[in-house]
């Protein structure tokens, strides 16, 4: 009897323990790098301005800082992502949409003016990003 119990525990302790292991895996860690992820997710190419974001549990980073006066594009990674920020908003160029679970999306931004704070929220307020011209 205390046998069964004994390995009922382990296997209980394992499965949460598992759970929670892929409940709390942040989405910089999907990326690859995660420093990469946090401090350097804007690149030029082709004389366009790239900033990309990953969209799970919120959006991270959640404030990045971009060259004003240069075609911007936004990049939103999802990667298993079915909570809110699937459903990213950004009020200032007109932007709605339900992002696939799995995919990067590519969001044109414009050409950003020096000072201008372009913001993305989910669609029910609960996580947003900042993108500064500075």
């Amino acid at each position: 009897m205390q046998k069964n119990t004994f390995i009922s525990v382990v296997l209980s302790i394992a499965i949460v323990g598992g759970a929670l292991y892929f409940v709390t895996k942040t989405p910089e860690a999907s990326l690859g790098n995660t420093e990469v992820a946090q401090t350097q997710n804007t690149e030029m190419r082709d004389g366009v301005q790239y900033v990309t974001l990953a969209a799970k549990g919120g959006y991270f980073p959640k404030l990045s800082s971009i060259k004003p006066d240069i075609p911007t594009k936004l990049i939103v990674k999802t990667s298993g992502t079915y909570d809110c920020s699937a459903s990213l908003v950004v009020r200032s160029i007109g932007f709605q949409k339900v992002l696939a679970p799995t995919q990067e999306e590519i969001i044109d931004l414009g050409t950003p003016k020096p000072g201008e704070k372009i913001q993305g929220v989910c669609s029910m307020g609960m996580y947003n990003f900042q993108i500064k011209a500075e």
